[in-house]
Parts: structure tokens; sequence; C-alpha cells
């Protein structure tokens, strides 16, 4: 068989698995398996489950569980929620002001959460019913908190960030330090944007008037709900650029005293700890499914000579690296609006990482790249899984409103990801100052 009829069975068989709704975990384990015993017999099989276990057994990916509960934790216990109702005290009459109350704690919570579907739900709860009171219309209160959820997925302890740095087979820690620049460029201008916008539109967000608080009780509900967990994101992420932890100790360390903070706000709270390790249990089983799967189908790909092929083929196009750089962003907007993140991430990277890497490209500013994109597939019509999110929380909207009120989030990420192309120190600055 050769290379193009397998790449082709092999990505229509996914995309009538990913069409028939099964999920992208077993749909990957499924062409594997198949795929593996068409090529090596019997054979294949152990050759399958040794991948599967060198996959998942790297010291890398032990942060991922880590971090996923530290989210679960603060979201919860509430934290997260009275870390809100603090800096809405805080944040002066500005224009839009509950929307930019969505970005500052987008920014927040991306650290503490790193899921972006979680960060729009807790976003969602926390804000939409006070901007709905206020008049705030659909434009103003879903498009922010959908745009700034996704900063999650921008920002260090993002599991998709961990997840893309292991497939792409470059260090998790300066991964997590090189997506910094771009998380804030992308909250910078989500804030812009909105001030601009209310200006504007005054209509689309209302002036209202601030209840004043005395400094003396702001100051006390700062250093109360704000300052302790301040501290766990600026301790954890401290000593991963110091180089004195390993992402894994940093997320040791923050996991226990996210675990400490929790009980003296609330107590131990048996129920909402149960709760909290079967999430994270749940949600890292089948991250490291999807991982194991990526892993497997690199393997067969590299074996059908999809991949050497691939990359020989785009190196003799017509096209200057930065073009072809401009064609694969295009192709990932493309998917973007019919698959998940996770699913995109593992059919192309076995693909893109070597063709990258032929062309010259930093591999951390090209997962950087990545990643802001797969962020605007999750607000990406028709399929995007925040928009579901947002549908969750908000059940008086139709899908209409959340499709319409996600389109101006989807330019700016296409700004952001422009912007981080043109100078790729956006994103390198940060490794490159910390580097010894």
């Amino acid at each position: 068989m050769d290379w193009i009829t397998a790449a082709v069975l092999i990505f229509s068989l996914l995309s009538i698995l990913f069409l028939i709704g099964v999920p992208v975990a077993f749909s990957f384990l499924f062409v594997n398996l198949l795929f593996a015993y068409i090529f090596w017999g019997v054979d294949g099989f152990p050759q399958m489950i040794l991948s599967i276990h060198r996959s998942i057994s790297l010291f890398s990916l032990v942060p991922l569980p880590l971090f996923i509960l530290m989210g679960q934790v603060i979201f919860l216990y509430e934290i997260s929620r009275n870390m809100m109702d603090t800096m809405d005290k805080w944040v002066g009459r500005l224009p839009g002001r509950l929307s930019l109350m969505a970005v500052a704690g987008g920014v927040l919570f991306a650290t503490l959460s790193g899921s972006s579907m979680a960060s729009t739900a807790m976003l969602g709860q926390t804000l939409l019913p006070e901007m709905e009171r206020k008049g705030y219309k659909a434009q103003m209160t879903l498009g922010p908190i959908m745009g700034s959820g996704c900063l999650a997925g921008m920002m260090p302890l993002s599991a998709l960030a961990i997840i893309l740095a292991c497939l792409a087979q470059i260090s998790v820690g300066d991964f997590l330090l090189t997506i910094v620049g771009p998380g804030l460029l992308m909250a910078v201008i989500y804030a812009v944007y909105i001030i601009v916008r209310a200006m504007l539109q005054p209509e689309l967000a209302p002036p209202y008037t601030v209840e004043k608080v005395p400094l003396g009780q702001k100051i006390f509900l700062a250093v109360k709900y704000v300052a302790p967990p301040s501290l766990i994101i600026i301790s954890v992420i401290g000593i991963i650029m110091s180089g004195v932890a390993t992402p894994t100790e940093a997320a040791a360390v923050g996991s226990l005293v996210c675990f400490i903070l929790a009980f003296i706000y609330k107590g131990i709270r048996p129920d909402i700890l149960k709760k909290a390790v079967l999430s994270t249990l749940k949600i890292t089983v089948m991250m490291f499914m999807i991982l194991s799967g990526a892993t497997g189908f690199s393997e067969i790909l590299a074996y059908t000579g999809a991949t050497s092929n691939l990359v020989e083929m785009v190196t003799h196009w017509n096209l200057s690296p930065m073009g072809i750089l401009i064609a694969m962003q295009i192709i990932l907007i493309v998917l973007g609006t019919f698959l998940e993140s996770l699913a995109i991430m593992m059919i192309t990277i076995p693909i893109y990482l070597p063709i990258i890497k032929t062309l010259g490209f930093d591999p951390y500013w090209f997962c950087a790249i990545f990643l802001i994109n797969m962020e605007l597939a999750t607000i990406s019509p028709p399929y995007g899984l925040v928009l579901f999110t947002m549908k969750g929380v908000a059940p008086n909207h139709t899908m209409k409103d959340i499709f319409k009120a996600s389109i101006p989030f989807n330019i700016l990420d296409v700004v952001a990801l422009a912007l981080v192309m043109i100078f790729p120190s956006i994103a390198l600055w940060l490794p490159h100052l910390l580097k010894p």
C-alpha cells in the first residue's frame, strides 16, 4: 500500500468516527489497532502496548494531574468566586466595567484552572447574572466571558499546553514560560476592544453607579481572598522560572498549598474533596488515553511514509517558509470549526513538527502560535467546546446569540496569532530572559 492511499484511508476512517460521535480517545485507539493489524499483523498489538506504555510513563507528564487538581480545588471550594467578588470592589468606572472584569478574571483564573471550559463556566456563573441585571447586551456578556475563559489555555499551568509540549517533545517548563507573552497580549487586545466598543456603543454596556466601598474594607478583602491564591500562582511559576524546582515539584507544592488554603476557608468538607479528586481522575485518564493514542498514531503515520513524504512535498512548494507557516495556520483554523483541539493536535503535530524543524523555525515559538490557534478552535462556530459550555451557563440565550457573540473574539484571536507570527519575541522574550 503506497503512502497516499494509506494516509487517505487513515484520515477518512478518523473523520467518519468523529462524525458519528465516537470520543476522540477511542477513535484514535480503534484506528491505531486496526492499522497496526493491517501493517504488522498480530505482532502489531504488542508494539501498540509498548507505544502506550512509553507515551504515559514520562516524568514530564506528572505535573498534569497535579495542575488539574489545583484547578478543581480552587473552583469547587469557591475560592475563585471570592476572588472575583473582591476584584469587583477594586475596579473603577471604566467603560464596559463588568466585561473588563471578565478579562481580569480570565487572566487570574487562567493560572489556577488550566482549562478553558472550567474558566468559562466559572466566569459565566459569577458575572453573567450581574451583567444582565445591569442591562449588558449579549455581545458584551457572552463574548468577553468566552474569550477570557479561553485565556486558561494560554497561561502557565494550562493542561492543553502541557499536552502540546509532550506531543512536540519540548520542555514543559520552558513552554509554560513561552506562552505567558501571547496570553497577556490576548488579554490586552480583549480589554482594548471592550473599552473602545463600550465607548462607541454605550447601549451595549450601560454605565451605572458603582457602590463606594471603604478603602479599609477593600484592603481587608484583598488580603483575605486575593493575596493567598495569588501567592500560590507566584510561588509555583516563580520556582519554575528560577530553576529551584521542576514543574513536577512546583505542581506538588502548589497542590498542597491549595488544599491548605481551601481547608482554612471552608474546612475539610469530605464531599467537595471527593468530588475534586474524582473529577481530576476522570480528566487525567481521558487526557492520558488521548496522549497514548497520539503516540501510536504518530508511529503508524511514520511507518506508512506519510510523514516523511509530506515533509519532502511541502519543502518543495514554491512558497517561502513564512508562506508555508501561514498555510498551516489556515488549515488549523478550518479544522477548528469542526474538530476538538485535542483531536487537531493529535492529527497535525506528527506532520507539522518535522516540517517546522526542516524549515528552521523555533519549535517553542511555533507551538505558542499553534496553541493560540487551538484556543481559537474552542470558540469557533459551530462546534467549539466553549460555545457549548456557555450555552450550559446561559440556557436563556440561543446558540445563534452565542455564535454571534463569539465572532469578534475569533477575529481578535487571529490578530493575536498574526502579531506573534510577525514578532516572535512576544513569545520568546521570557524564556530567553531567564536562560542562564
